[in-house]
């Protein structure tokens, strides 16, 4: 489904909508992971990704914020 496609996130139910934030959060983690690893050749993608994430590993809300926190 395309962002497009998407309903609106008010029409789903909260179960849903926390599934597609997480899933949103996870394209972000997963971004900043790529950039970073492409600035480090040699060190694993699940390392970096543990590094950046290690501050609130929680959940992933808690993750994004501490993430978008370090800009």
């Amino acid at each position: 489904m395309s962002s497009k496609e998407k309903k609106p996130t008010t029409e789903l139910p909260l179960e849903e909508r926390i599934k597609q934030i997480r899933a949103d959060i996870d394209a972000i983690i997963d971004a900043r992971t790529a950039a970073v690893a492409k600035e480090n050749p040699g060190v694993p993608p699940g390392v970096i990704r543990n590094l950046l994430t290690a501050r609130a590993p929680a959940c992933a809300c808690a993750q994004y914020l501490e993430l978008e926190g370090q800009r």
